[in-house]
């Protein structure tokens, strides 16, 4: 594989120097975060430290591709645990636990959803390449976060794939949450309507920002609660699919995911049990890729975030 140098176009200026690499280069983004933690991108002559850093036009973009690193497709581990709630030969929807990871990518190459759902589903395995997706993602059409449990969707064969990947754009995608957040929420219900990118002075947080992409999330008051502080349990519906949407959001009208230590803006609930965000995919809708009938499925709180709403009063 060749080095790559050039000079920034308008066209990458601003843009984000992972992403261009990786559309530069046409590797992956994994691969690319290999690379900078390896010291081998530069911009200027200045070693890139941050995946985030924005390009500039006219600055010298300088990468040494080295041999092209061969990544082994996922494999199949039968230790995996997480539930089916529903499995056809075009979908499977899983109840995931909180602490699995979705997919492999950088400090998480297995033990992750897809290693287990190779195991249980072995005709998934050649999907990504079928519909053109990271290798790495056979099937995966959304994402829950590590610490997040709850419903999501996985596709079986590309004709599902695609069907499922055009529902969550065109938003008739339901997907509904319970989050128990800090604070008493105004009023009855509300929509945050903030765009969300990567936070320019943290490259693995989240922020609302005026560069972000678009980003909705509606919320309706289920419980209020007042001891041992005021805090609120809210059903979170999304329109769009950011990473970390609903902690960003809920965090930056005040009122942040009890149990976030990333977004939680150093507040805490006194005495709180749960070591990971109080959130749960609790409901999934869509139509199903082949018949076209709408399917819904419904999980209940898991028994750490029941324990940690019985505390409180």
């Amino acid at each position: 594989m060749s080095d790559l140098s050039l000079s920034v176009p308008s066209s990458l200026d601003g843009v984000r120097v992972d992403r261009a690499v990786a559309l530069l280069a046409d590797i992956s983004r994994s691969a690319v975060d290999g690379l900078i933690e390896g010291g081998w991108v530069q911009v200027d002559g200045v070693t890139v430290h941050a995946r985030s850093r924005p390009l500039r036009e006219g600055e010298l973009l300088a990468v040494e591709l080295g041999e092209e690193e061969v990544v082994p497709p996922p494999q199949a581990d039968e230790s995996v645990v997480f539930g089916v709630v529903y499995a056809d030969a075009d979908i499977v929807v899983v109840d995931k636990p909180a602490g699995l990871v979705v997919h492999p990518g950088a400090g998480h190459q297995t033990g992750t959803l897809v290693n287990g759902l190779l195991s249980r589903f072995p005709d998934m395995a050649t999907l990504a390449d079928e519909v053109g997706a990271d290798p790495e993602r056979p099937g995966i059409v959304h994402r829950l976060d590590r610490g997040t449990s709850g419903l999501l969707v996985v596709a079986r064969n590309a004709n599902a794939y695609r069907s499922l990947v055009a529902q969550l754009g065109g938003r008739t995608v339901s997907r509904r949450y319970r989050a128990l957040v800090l604070g008493e929420v105004d009023g009855e219900s509300g929509v945050v309507d903030a765009p969300i990118g990567r936070s320019i002075t943290s490259p693995t947080r989240m922020a609302v920002s005026r560069k972000g992409k678009e980003a909705r999330t509606r919320y309706r008051v289920e419980q209020r609660f007042t001891e041992p502080v005021p805090a609120t349990l809210l059903e979170v519906t999304l329109e769009t699919g950011r990473t970390h949407q609903i902690r960003v959001h809920l965090s930056a009208i005040g009122h942040p995911v009890v149990g976030d230590g990333v977004y939680d803006r150093g507040r805490t609930l006194p005495g709180v049990t749960v070591s990971r965000p109080f959130l749960h995919a609790y409901a999934l809708a869509f139509d199903h890729p082949v018949t076209g009938e709408r399917m819904e499925w419904s999980s209940p709180l898991p028994a750490d975030l029941r324990a940690e709403l019985e505390r409180l009063s």
